[in-house]
């Protein structure tokens, strides 16, 4: 069973929206675009013990927090998810609540007259919604989720039913535990997953182990009932020896040997929950200590060795598991293994990250670009690679996109010595106090290496695609760009070919000498410097110096050398112009971009060295 689509209205910064997934999804978007408020509905609607917490939800759960009733309406937050890739079992069980599904349209079937009448009318699905509302009536908030087909008949007066879903045929516990929805946020995964409240990580095994081998709450109540504290070589027996003797002065104690004792716990199921605790010893000690106690990195991996109990206990496929941001306090290592055994064990597995090393794992298809605009309607996309665009290319810089994605915009570069040289330009540019600039990691620009002056635009169509603003850079070519190559240069907001043939020239005509000899003087001293070429001099004229320069620059061309050479500047005026000229414009594209909310390429032609092509 999978989430196929969730359908968002009135909940939280979300006014209205639709989110479609295809099996594996990951989540990614700017910060506090929805991704977390995605997860939260999910939860909603198929937590089986999220209806438990009290209030269901709150005023900011509504949009704008607005809950109070407008014209004699109540606002109602309305999540619907559409569950495909039912069992047989699922089909027997939710039989009369289910509706045929078209991929094509992505979309009910039954929607367009005479569908159903096709031979391949679309696979069986289970529309659930869950909905929320304040009653003022009882100065409290009520929500419940119900089966959202069929639909409720309407009223023969047309009358609206004012009670909460009525006319839906409620979507139970029981019911919810069929789709095996598992929610892991990140502020709780060391204080609740792996506790044993309800909805945790362990209480979920123990009710799996409970349906297997018999009843698991019973017997342990019943040996923390037979534990002895106060037994005779306890201090704790005179205690309760004195204390019984003075009780009995003012109470009828009950005919028992100890009618005053003392027992570890209240002997409920409840308090047995607060209380039960999973101790850990890690190495290299052998002291047992409270899960709570560990660090959050080995929280994190207590979690992945649960979840593969989890999977074991539910069987292969069957469960749906939604995780925020896996890669807090993991190596990338844990990263990459965690990602791999939820997507190869678990149903469905749909995650946010923040991570290259997490993003790097999921394929195009599987990454879903999540928007929101100013009047709270949120969106989905896929990634696409656009048509011509190889797969060749996505799997070689695979983690590179992977960075992409996270960025608000992209700056394609020709080469490694391009990917250095742009940050260290904007360190120095950021460092002076005469320049007003925003630095591309302030700004949320990723710097991305094409591999040459060929391919830089290739990639402008694929960025764009993904929303991203993006802006190419590049040498003059040795051969004259094709009209494809042109064409997709169109999608750049800002697209410069520099008049130089590489940027050796670049650097030895636009850099001044005295930063060239500073640099030939530091480098000198480098155990890869290369010795055949001769080192600075005294005498050498700053054509000289130049010459040397560009061989040294050459020779060791992506080996960091010519981000050395900018570090030596003192400020902007030192810097290579034709480098700082366009990093200026990025900045300013992008503050324009922020200020008139257009965080989406330009949909009109590149600007190509300043002027419109």
């Amino acid at each position: 069973m999978k989430v196929r689509r969730l359908s968002l209205e009135h909940f939280r910064g979300v006014r209205d929206g639709k989110v479609l997934l295809n099996g594996h999804s990951l989540l990614v978007g700017s910060n506090s675009v929805g991704k977390s408020t995605v997860c939260e509905a999910l939860e909603l609607i198929l937590g089986p013990e999220r209806m438990f917490r009290r209030p269901v939800v709150d005023e900011h759960d509504f949009y704008g927090g607005c809950y109070q009733p407008v014209d004699e309406e109540l606002p109602e937050i309305r999540l619907e998810a559409v569950l495909t890739g039912l069992s047989p079992a699922a089909e027997r069980q939710f039989g009369p609540h289910l509706r045929r599904w078209s991929d094509e349209a992505d979309d009910f079937a039954d929607l367009e007259p005479g569908a159903l009448e096709q031979a391949d009318a679309g696979q069986w699905c289970l529309p659930v919604v869950f909905l929320g509302r304040f009653d003022p009536q009882e100065d409290d908030f009520f929500g419940g989720t119900f089966f959202a087909h069929p639909a409720k008949a309407e009223d023969a007066l047309g009358e609206k039913d004012s009670e909460l879903g009525s006319g839906l045929r409620p979507f139970t516990r029981e019911d919810k535990r069929h789709c095996g929805f598992l929610y892991l946020r990140p502020n709780r995964t060391g204080n609740r997953a792996l506790s044993f409240q309800r909805g945790s990580l362990l209480d979920t095994i123990v009710r799996l182990e409970a349906d297997r081998g018999g009843p698991l709450w019973e017997k342990a109540l019943a040996d923390v009932a037979a534990v002895v504290v106060a037994d005779e070589e306890s201090g704790f027996s005179k205690i309760r020896a004195e204390v019984t003797e003075r009780i009995g002065r003012f109470v009828g104690l009950a005919a028992h040997p100890n009618p005053v004792d003392l027992h570890l716990s209240e002997a409920t199921r409840e308090h047995l929950r607060e209380t039960l605790r999973l101790f850990v010893a890690t190495q290299p000690g052998t002291h047992a200590v409270p899960f709570n106690r560990l660090s959050t990195g080995t929280l994190n991996l207590l979690v992945f060795a649960l979840l593969t109990y989890i999977a074991e206990l539910k069987g292969e496929d069957s469960v749906i598991f939604a995780m925020e941001e896996p890669e807090i306090a993991l190596p990338p290592h844990a990263q990459r293994r965690l990602v791999d055994f939820v997507t190869q064990r678990m149903g469905q597995a749909i995650v946010t990250s923040h991570s290259p090393y997490v993003i790097d794992k999921f394929d195009p298809a599987q990454i879903v670009v999540l928007g929101r605009d100013e009047s709270g309607t949120l969106s989905s996309s896929p990634v696409v690679l656009p048509q011509g665009f190889k797969p060749k290319q996505y799997a070689t810089n695979r983690r590179q996109f992977a960075e992409a994605v996270l960025a608000r915009a992209v700056l394609v570069v020709e080469g490694s010595t391009e990917a250095d040289l742009v940050p260290a330009v904007a360190d120095v540019l950021e460092q002076d106090p005469s320049v007003d600039y925003v630095h591309p990691d302030l700004a949320g620009v990723s710097v991305f290496n094409a591999g040459g002056d060929h391919a830089v635009a290739a990639f402008a169509p694929l960025f764009k695609s993904l929303g991203k603003r993006v802006y190419g850079i590049h040498d003059t070519p040795g051969k004259p760009l094709s009209e494809d190559v042109v064409a997709k240069a169109g999608d750049f907001a800002l697209y410069n070919v520099i008049p130089y043939d590489g940027i050796e020239d670049l650097l030895t005509a636009e850099v001044p000498a005295q930063v060239q000899r500073q640099f030939l003087s530091v480098a000198g001293k480098l155990p890869d410097y290369p010795e055949h070429y001769g080192r600075l001099e005294e005498g050498m004229d700053d054509a000289e110096v130049a010459k040397l320069l560009w061989r040294v620059l050459k020779k060791r061309k992506g080996d960091g050398y010519a981000a050395l050479l900018i570090s030596q500047c003192a400020g902007r005026h030192e810097l290579p112009v034709s480098i700082v000229d366009f990093l200026l414009k990025v900045d300013a594209d992008l503050r324009t971009s922020l200020v008139s909310g257009l965080d989406s390429p330009t949909t009109g032609e590149g600007e190509v060295n300043g002027e419109a092509e």
